[in-house]
Parts: C-alpha cells; sequence; structure tokens
C-alpha cells in the first residue's frame, strides 16, 4: 500500500492537460499549447557548447555540494551588479533545478504541524512540498482588482507562533505579475523568514524586478536558469540562504542530491557570463508576444484588469462565461485544440480564471487565438 502522504499529494493539472494534448497529437490532432511554461527557445548557443567541451574536459565527476565556486561567485556578481546587494558565494547552494532549492529551505525552517503562508492562486507545486513535509500551507487570498498584490495587514493576521516562513514569487505564476517594493518592505518589517521564488527574474516588461534581498537578509532566494536562460532540461537552480542555515542545507544536499550536474553547472557559468545578448532577444520576444495576446484577449471581450509584465503568463478573468475553469480547459482542448490551465491549478482563489502562457510563437499564438476565439462564439454567444 501507498503511504497517505503520496496519496495526498495532488496531481499538477496542467501537465494532465499536457498529457491529454499528447494523446490527441497522437492521433494526429494539431493542438496549440498555451498551457506549458516552458520556454521554446534553445539554449544559448554558448551554453550548448560548454556542455560539450564540458563532456570533451572530462568534467562529469561530483562537484562540492555546494556547487561549483567558480559558478557561486557569478551568481554572487550577478546579484551584486543587478541588485547591489552583496552575497557571498558561501550562502549559496547549487540544486539540480530550483524544486530542490525549495525542498531544502523548507526543510530547514519547518517541523511537522508547522505553518508557511503562501498566496492563493499561487504556483501549484507549493502546497504539495509542504504537505510532504507535514508542513500546513496557510493560504492567503490575493485578488484581481489588488494586481495579485499581496495585502501586508492580512498576512499579520494569519502569523502566529507556528509560522516558519512566508513564501513570494515575483514575477508570478500563474498572474505575470510583480510584487511591489513596498509590499516587500511591509512583509520583512513582519520578522518571518522569506522564501522568495525568484526563477523568472529578467523575464520582466515595463518594470524592474526587486529581489527579496533589497530589502532584508532574513530571506532565501529561490532561483535557476530554466526560465530566462531556457535551460529547462539542464536541470540548475540554486538557493542563496541566511548564512547560519547553509552548513544544514549543505548537510541534506549530500544526503538527497549529492550535487548538481556538473555539466550543467559549467553551462550555467557560460550563461551567466556570455549569453546576456541572446537572453535580451528572448525577452524582447516575449513581450511582442505578451503585447499581441492581451490584445487579442481584449478584442475579444475579455477585460485584463491588471497587465502583467512579468515572466510569460496572462491570467485570464472568464467567471462571466463559467465558474468551473477544470471542465473549461479540458473542452477547450476536445472541441478547440488548445491547450490552456484551469485557474483551479493553483488554488481556490484562482477558480473562474484560466491561464496563458506565451511560451509560443507568435505565429502559434495567432492561430490559438482564432481557435479560441471562434470557440467562445460558438458555446457562449
Amino acid at each position: 500500500m501507498t503511504t497517505q502522504k503520496a496519496n495526498d499529494i495532488q496531481p499538477f493539472i496542467v501537465m494532465e492537460v499536457l498529457e491529454k494534448a499528447a494523446e490527441m497529437e497522437r492521433k494526429g490532432i494539431d493542438v496549440i499549447h498555451l498551457e506549458v511554461g516552458e520556454p521554446d527557445f534553445n539554449v544559448p548557443k554558448g551554453v550548448a557548447a560548454a556542455v560539450q567541451q564540458a563532456f570533451q574536459e572530462g568534467r562529469t565527476h561530483y562537484t562540492h555540494s555546494l556547487g561549483d565556486i567558480e559558478l557561486r561567485e557569478e551568481i554572487s556578481k550577478k546579484y551584486w551588479k543587478e541588485y547591489g546587494v552583496e552575497v557571498s558565494p558561501d550562502q549559496i547552494i547549487i540544486t539540480s533545478g530550483s524544486s530542490p532549492a525549495i525542498l531544502l529551505s523548507l526543510s530547514v525552517l519547518c517541523e511537522p504541524g508547522d505553518e508557511v503562508i503562501i498566496s492563493d492562486p499561487g504556483y501549484a507545486c507549493y502546497p504539495n512540498f509542504l504537505r510532504f513535509l507535514d508542513t500546513k500551507a496557510v493560504k492567503v487570498p490575493v485578488y484581481e482588482e489588488d494586481g495579485f498584490q499581496y495585502r501586508p495587514e492580512v498576512i499579520q493576521q494569519k502569523i502566529n507562533a507556528r509560522t516558519r516562513a512566508i513564501m513570494i514569487n515575483s514575477p508570478m505564476n500563474p498572474t505575470g505579475n510583480l510584487l511591489s517594493l513596498e509590499v516587500m518592505k511591509e512583509l520583512a518589517k513582519l520578522d518571518v523568514p522569506i522564501l522568495s521564488d525568484e526563477i523568472y527574474h529578467g523575464l520582466v516588461y515595463k518594470e524592474r524586478a526587486h529581489s527579496i534581498l533589497e530589502v532584508t537578509d532574513n530571506a532565501f532566494v529561490l532561483s535557476g536558469f530554466s526560465k530566462l536562460y531556457a535551460m529547462t532540461g539542464l536541470r540548475l537552480g540554486y538557493v542563496i540562504a541566511p548564512k547560519k542555515y547553509v552548513r544544514c542545507m549543505q548537510k541534506i544536499q549530500q544526503n538527497l542530491f549529492i550535487c548538481a550536474s556538473s555539466t550543467a553547472q559549467r553551462a550555467g557559468i557560460e550563461a551567466l557570463r556570455t549569453a546576456h545578448d541572446e537572453v535580451e532577444n528572448m525577452r524582447q520576444t516575449y513581450d511582442k508576444r505578451r503585447a499581441y495576446l492581451i490584445e487579442r484577449l481584449n478584442g475579444m471581450g475579455f477585460s485584463i484588469k491588471m497587465e502583467p509584465t512579468g515572466a510569460f503568463y496572462v491570467f485570464v478573468n472568464v467567471k462571466h462565461l463559467t465558474r468551473d475553469s477544470y471542465k473549461l480547459a479540458f473542452d477547450i482542448l476536445e472541441k478547440a485544440h488548445v491547450g490552456v490551465t484551469p485557474g483551479i491549478d493553483f488554488g481556490e482563489n484562482g477558480e473562474g480564471f484560466i491561464r496563458l502562457s506565451y511560451a509560443n510563437s507568435i505565429e502559434n499564438i495567432a492561430r490559438g487565438m482564432d481557435r479560441l476565439q471562434k470557440y467562445f462564439q460558438q458555446e457562449f454567444s
């Protein structure tokens, strides 16, 4: 028999949409993918070359459990250059993607029965990390009319003796909004460790993303190379942690993961040193897609009250059509052959929304929007 803990893990619905779409494609059905939060670009050329060189040079062995010192030094330089904050390389732990970074951070903060505050809607996997650690997810609703910003006074009311952390994600999945610097400052005053998921930093349009380290040292930064550098398959992330936690996190890393991929770490060094121009081209391309997608949605009668300015998502309010986003998403897939993610995947307060990703070519986005426009006219006119 499987454990109750394993049984209680909820499915990642976007993956179920993707898997259903794959079944349809095997039958010859053309599906437009607007559900997947994965860059459609190849890795920068220098990154690909660095991986090949690493193999040729035999850099295929274990690294230090904290990670390659060159990579940690480059990340340290990045945070000084972009945010004006000093980060010691000894505060950085390189991980196999940002998910282990989340697990390491929560593992040193939480005992069974403790609580962590997260947003609703929010990244679908956060509650499952907490459930697996026997930690309670305290969900705080965020609202479209507030630009999906936390209300610090509401969070303050949720804090008690068992509160171990507040999780933030900016730019945010699924909404594409940025948490304001003012809200970050107010959260820092609450004297609770903040876990800041900054995986979409760099994919920002019109504004500037702020790191939590600009306002407090009582924080864990969770980030990686998957989104900005289109390196999802290389599985390379990192956590910047307060020094007092690093040794315990290192021991967990040694036992559970040993170290991140040595070849991926060489790719990360190259990405930070040389990929700026290619990354900027990706960012500008995303921005054009973002503007086009918003224009098409507005033309179809959807009100985008909070224009997303980060990541590659638009969170679309469909409450005037349905309050069952799960049923709607699979109906769209079956009838319009477009993959979208139901808002319920991101929490109860995400119900009545669907998430559209513009991590696809503008030609495919245009085809997908044509199909969606026809679908909504036929089904809801």
